[in-house]
C-alpha cells in the first residue's frame, strides 16, 4: 500500500501519525495543510490504494516556481525525523464501500511501521450536538483503550473534554448509547477498529458547519498544539496571541478564482 518515493526507504519506528478523516468541511485536511506547510516537512511516500478516487494536482506547498510544477495525488505521506513526525494527507473522497478496507489496510501498515501513535483531525456537524454540547467547548476528543495508559494524565491536565456517547438510534429510549460522530467520515470506523487491534490512537474533533472553514482548522491545530506543542508562540510580542501557522500556497485557490473583469 504504501510507496516510499525517497531512498533509504523512511524509518518510522516511534513517529507519531498525524492524519485527517474527510469529514465536514474539510476541517481535518485543512489542518494537516497547515502543519504540513509550516513544519515544512518533505514528501517520503504515498499510498497506492483503489480505495480513493483518482486526483492529480500541482504541488500544494509550492514555494518557489519551481517547486510549484511538481505532482501530487490523493493519498501522500510527509515526514519530519527531527520530530518524530510523519503526517497522512487525504485529497479525495472514498469510492463507495471502500473506507473500511482502506482503514484495515492504513492501520496493518501503522503496525507494520511500529509507528507508536497515531493522532485523527477530524469534525462533525454542529446542528448535531446536544444541549450539553451547546453550552461547552466545540472540541472532543477520544482515546483508545491502548493510548489512555500513556497519555491520560496529559490529557486530564489540559482540562479537555471526552467525546460523549449519546443513542446509538436517536428517539430510541431502549437503545443502547455509543459514540455517534455525524459527517465524521471514517473517524468512528478507524477508531473501533484501532481500539480492536489495540492502537494508540487519539482522535481530535470539533463541531463545524460547511462554509469557510479556515478558522475551524487553525481552532484544530491550536487545540492539537496544546498537547504536542508542534510549534512556539511568538515571545517577541507579548500581545500576540495567535500562533505563527504557515498558510499553504494552494490556499489562494480555496474558493476558485476571482471574478472575471470581462463580467464587468
Amino acid at each position: 500500500m504504501f510507496v516510499p518515493c525517497v531512498e533509504p526507504a523512511p524509518e518510522l519506528t516511534g513517529f507519531t501519525l498525524l492524519m485527517p478523516a474527510v469529514s465536514v468541511g474539510n476541517v481535518g485536511q485543512l489542518a494537516i495543510d497547515l502543519i504540513i506547510s509550516t513544519l515544512n516537512m518533505f514528501k517520503v511516500g504515498y499510498f497506492y490504494t483503489d480505495c480513493l478516487v483518482p486526483m492529480v494536482g500541482n504541488n500544494p506547498y509550492a514555494t518557489t516556481e519551481e517547486n510549484s510544477t511538481e505532482l501530487s495525488i490523493n493519498t501522500e505521506v510527509y515526514s519530519l525525523p527531527s520530530r518524530k513526525l510523519v503526517a497522512l494527507q487525504l485529497r479525495s473522497i472514498f469510492i463507495k464501500y471502500k473506507s473500511k478496507s482502506f482503514c484495515e489496510k492504513l492501520l496493518s501498515w501503522v503496525k507494520n511501521s511500529n509507528c507508536a501513535r497515531v493522532i485523527v483531525l477530524s469534525s462533525s456537524h454542529s446542528y448535531h450536538r446536544s444541549d450539553l454540547q451547546l453550552r461547552s467547548t466545540p472540541f472532543r476528543y477520544l482515546l483508545t483503550p491502548s493510548m489512555q495508559k500513556s497519555v491520560q494524565n496529559k490529557i486530564k491536565s489540559l482540562n479537555w473534554e471526552e467525546m460523549e456517547k449519546s443513542q446509538c438510534i436517536p428517539g430510541i429510549e431502549d437503545s443502547e448509547f455509543c459514540v455517534r460522530i455525524p459527517g465524521g467520515g471514517i473517524t468512528k470506523a478507524l477508531y473501533e477498529e484501532s481500539c480492536c487491534r489495540e492502537i494508540p490512537m487519539a482522535v481530535l474533533l470539533k463541531f463545524v458547519s460547511e462554509g469557510d472553514n479556515i478558522p475551524d482548522a487553525l481552532g484544530l491545530v491550536e487545540y492539537l498544539n496544546e498537547w504536542l506543542q508542534i510549534i512556539k508562540p511568538c515571545m517577541d510580542d507579548s500581545t500576540v496571541s495567535a500562533l505563527p501557522w504557515k498558510i499553504p500556497s494552494s490556499w489562494r485557490l480555496l474558493f476558485g478564482s476571482g471574478l472575471p473583469p470581462a463580467l464587468f
